[in-house]
C-alpha cells in the first residue's frame, strides 16, 4: 500500500489517504468488484459507519432516504445525481463481522435496464490490537455497470475513511475524476 495526499476544499488541509485500488473481476457478461482496506480503527467504529443509517448519508452525501442496517431491514434510497433508484433487503448481520444487502437499481436513463441482482458484502476482521480489515465486494453487476461502479466505490471508500479518521472528505465529483483513468480499460 502506498499513501497519495488528496488535496481538500480548504486551503493548506490535505487528506491523507492510504490508496487500495479495487480488483475487477469480469467473467462473461457479469463483474465482482473487490476493495480492501485497512483501518486504524477498531471494527466497531468502522461497523457503525457502515451500518448507521445517519453515518451512512455521511460518506454517502448524493443518497437520500431509508438505509435499516439490520437483517431483514430494507434500502430505499435515491441517488440525487443520476436518479438511481436502489432498493433491497438486508439479507446478512453480523455483528462487528458480515453485513450484506441486495443493490437493485431500477431502470432509469443511467441504467436502462437496472441492475436487478446485485449484493454488496461488507466483512470486518481486526488486524492486531486496534486497527480493522475492512473488505468490500459488489457482485451480480452486468459488466458495464461493474466498471463505472468501480471508481465511484473507491471514491465512496475514500470518504468512509476520511470521515472515520475525522477529516474532511474528499469533493465526490473531483475525486470520481481523479480515480476514472485508474479502472479504465
Amino acid at each position: 500500500m502506498k499513501s497519495i495526499e488528496i488535496e481538500n476544499e480548504k486551503p493548506n488541509e490535505k487528506i491523507l489517504n492510504t490508496e487500495t485500488k479495487g480488483t475487477i473481476t469480469i467473467e462473461g457478461d457479469y463483474g465482482v468488484l473487490k476493495f480492501e482496506r485497512r483501518l486504524p480503527h477498531p471494527k466497531e467504529k468502522v461497523w457503525k459507519a457502515i451500518t448507521d443509517q445517519k453515518e451512512i448519508f455521511r460518506w454517502l452525501p448524493d443518497y437520500k432516504g431509508t438505509f435499516d442496517g439490520y437483517k431483514g431491514g430494507a434500502i430505499d434510497i435515491v441517488n440525487n445525481l443520476t436518479g438511481s433508484h436502489v432498493t433491497g433487503e438486508i439479507l446478512v448481520s453480523d455483528l462487528h463481522r458480515v453485513f450484506e444487502y441486495e443493490w437493485h437499481i431500477s431502470p432509469n436513463s443511467a441504467f436502462p435496464h437496472g441492475e436487478p441482482e446485485s449484493l454488496v458484502r461488507w466483512e470486518l476482521k481486526q488486524y492486531g490490537d486496534s486497527d480493522a480489515i475492512l473488505t468490500v465486494t459488489h457482485s451480480r453487476l452486468t459488466k458495464p455497470t461493474a466498471l463505472i461502479f468501480a471508481p465511484g466505490w473507491h471514491a465512496y471508500l475514500d470518504r468512509l475513511e476520511a470521515i472515520l479518521n475525522n477529516q474532511v472528505p474528499p469533493e465526490l465529483m473531483r475525486r470520481l475524476a481523479e480515480l476514472k483513468e485508474l479502472y479504465s480499460r
